[in-house]
């Protein structure tokens, strides 16, 4: 179907090889913008986007928090009082610590994104790159189709590869965060005198998402995002995706109440009333996985639904009988 060596080729000349052309087909998420906003490039935006859609959907919350009205009695987690009663640090220490925590984010981004990312191959070249390796398969099934082996190859690149690439990253952040996050509530030490600062929050609340010890902080959370974005080879607009998306993810996840209609907790099982479970004392010790899935647990026998808090309960009840 392809010259073999049509990659070198397009390389060279990608305008004069007929098989070089640029794809007709672009999808609706692509430009050719250099920067998608022309006031900041698209490693400020980056930066900027997780920090924003923290405290965006955060004091939707808190407007929420700060309402009596009744319909909303029915999605809370716990009632407003216990948040102020049971809670074991100030709603300003907490913002204090998150916004020390966006700083250390935003200089570990400064450090880590490129500012002038380089370029990738032409959508053309790379398009027929993959064209190239696909179609050997194609030629065993006896297809002999130029055209439709090219619009294959615009498939593989326009969406196999990025959904990959991002369910892989997603992956990764999670196996991250259970693994650390398991290690920190079975090791005492990490646990007293790290990761005991974000379980003062009993009653946990939006804004109070992120407020960890800072070094916890670093290691779980910024670190974790970091190496998921190195390891899938993520363009900075992935990861300004794949960032704003774990951020929104985070805040829903400590929000406190349980919506049937919100987005993110119909993402998957991993919603505010799983970890709501982790934060109270008889879940304290199930419920690692954040923030997407929840297969961790499920495989390493870690998870805890209301219905086991209630068989627990139960069985308590029995025994004292």
């Amino acid at each position: 179907m392809f010259p073999a060596n049509f990659s070198a080729a397009c390389s060279e000349s990608l305008y004069d090889d007929p098989f070089c052309l640029e794809p007709a087909y672009r999808p609706f998420y692509s430009t050719d913008r250099a920067n998608l906003l022309d006031s900041f490039t698209d490693r400020s935006l980056a930066l900027a986007a997780p920090v924003l859609a923290y405290w965006s959907l955060s004091l939707f919350f808190h407007y929420l928090d700060t309402r009596t009205w009744k319909w909303l009695d029915k999605y809370r987690l716990h009632p407003s009082a216990e948040v102020s009663s049971k809670n074991l640090v100030s709603r300003s220490a907490v913002v204090y610590a998150v916004v020390f925590q966006h700083i250390i984010q935003t200089v570990l981004g400064l450090l880590w994104l490129d500012e002038h990312p380089p370029k990738a191959a032409p959508h053309g070249v790379a398009v027929h790159n993959i064209a190239y390796i696909i179609q050997k398969p194609f030629i065993l099934l006896g297809i002999n189709d130029p055209a439709l082996v090219l619009s294959t190859a615009e498939f593989v690149y326009w969406w196999a590869i990025p959904t990959f690439q991002m369910l892989a990253s997603m992956f990764l952040v999670d196996t991250w965060q259970y693994f650390l996050h398991r290690a920190m509530h079975l090791n005492k030490f990490l646990y007293k005198h790290f990761h005991s600062w974000h379980h003062r929050l009993y009653v946990p609340y939006a804004f109070g998402a992120l407020y960890n010890h800072p070094v916890e902080g670093f290691i779980l959370d910024s670190l974790g995002s970091v190496a998921a974005e190195w390891a899938t080879g993520l363009t900075t607009r992935q990861a300004m995706l794949l960032f704003t998306i774990s951020t929104f993810k985070t805040v829903d996840d400590h929000c406190g109440y349980s919506f049937p209609w919100d987005p993110l907790q119909l993402m998957s099982g991993n919603n505010a009333d799983y970890h709501d479970i982790h934060h109270q004392v008889i879940g304290i010790k199930s419920n690692f996985a954040q923030p997407f899935f929840v297969h961790w647990d499920a495989l390493l026998g870690t998870r805890m639904t209301r219905e086991d808090i209630e068989v627990r309960r139960r069985g308590q009840k029995n025994k004292t009988q």
